[in-house]
């Protein structure tokens, strides 16, 4: 096979197809300030240092996405919250913006078109759009968001007690949900990550998610205007994939604890997987680690298409070296091309 573009590469493989190589994404976030030498604030203060960041990691590391996200607080911001950043990691959503049910009812949704903070990603990916690489968008799904909106304790308590006010939040997260993820996929954006820690059922019974995460995700579905990436973060996924299945659903993340080969046979040909390479271990993974960890993922899970290799969280940790980077892609390079072998 004649060596593809990253572009015709990556939806090759979502569409359950072999291309010329298995494509592999490095979720390198705040990573660039690292690249850049400067700060985390700084770095995310400008959509030029992102844009440049990414164009730069790309080239270094040849993989096969470009990513248009900063940080998940950054919607809590659009909402009149704050982040708290940090020297070495990622932002995290300040003091919760809802502290009663009352601020629930008065609570404005952004506009998101006129929001400072979120046209710095739409800048981002405008840049990036039309490249030999797709570009990733993302949406903290209206399900995960209150979470920083109000605190886990204070929203599990609104999902088995206060149900009429949880579905009175949720209009209003659907709302600005969907004119978020579809902003993004207008200034450039190829697909949307619906990211949701909470669908899966190692996080919530579910009993529960059949009566709210999986009905909103359903919903949000049909309104998002382009394909999704389904990610639970390093959750499992393997029983909560059936509930929520959908045509929209390009892909699905995978933990380092689900099978990829029993996922792939469980669901051969509706929905390709993305994963599973453990992000907290690899801070510490020598050369041979990363081939031994690699290779078996490609052999486990690359035949027939439908694997994207990347790790489980949906972010690179600062603590990972370049080098491992490196590795990672040269293992994927020298093993990953079609056909498989299965021996190596």
């Amino acid at each position: 096979m004649k060596n593809l573009t990253s572009r015709e590469r990556v939806f090759t493989a979502l569409s359950c197809r072999e291309p010329d190589r298995v494509p592999f994404f490095l979720a390198l976030t705040f990573y660039g300030a690292k690249e850049l030498g400067m700060s985390i604030k700084e770095y995310f203060s400008s959509s030029k240092n992102v844009i440049y960041a990414q164009k730069k990691m790309r080239e270094k590391y040849k993989h096969d996405f470009y990513y248009g996200f900063y940080y998940a607080s950054l919607e809590i911001e659009a909402f009149g919250g704050d982040s708290i950043f940090y020297d070495d990691g990622p932002p995290n959503a300040g003091e919760p913006i809802i502290k009663n049910l009352s601020d629930i009812d008065n609570l404005n949704i952004p506009d998101v078109k006129k929001s400072d903070v979120l046209r710095k990603v739409l800048e981002t990916q405008e840049a990036l759009k039309g490249l030999d690489a797709p570009v990733i968008g993302v949406i903290v799904s209206p399900f995960s968001l209150p979470i920083m909106q109000m605190g886990f304790d204070k929203y599990i308590e609104l999902i088995y007690f206060q149900r009429d006010y949880f579905w009175k939040l949720m209009k209003k997260n659907m709302e600005f949900s969907t004119t978020w993820a579809n902003l993004q996929l207008r200034a450039g954006a190829d697909v949307i990550v619906y990211f949701d820690a909470l669908l899966s059922t190692e996080m919530m019974p579910k009993d529960i998610l059949q009566e709210t995460g999986f009905l909103i995700a359903k919903e949000m579905f049909k309104k998002i205007e382009g394909p999704v990436v389904l990610h639970m973060a390093s959750a499992k996924v393997f029983d909560s994939v059936n509930e929520i299945i959908d045509p929209k659903v390009a892909a699905v993340s995978f933990s380092k604890l689900d099978d990829i080969k029993k996922l792939k046979e469980k669901f051969k040909g509706k929905v390709a997987f993305v994963g599973n390479l453990d992000g907290i271990s690899m801070r510490k993974w020598t050369y041979e680690d990363v081939e031994k960890n690699v290779r078996d993922l490609i052999i486990r899970g690359a035949s027939g298409g439908g694997l994207v290799i990347s790790d489980s969280h949906g972010e690179i940790p600062w603590y990972v070296s370049e080098e491992v980077l490196v590795a990672i892609s040269e293992v994927v390079q020298r093993y990953g091309t079609y056909p498989i072998k299965k021996v190596i």
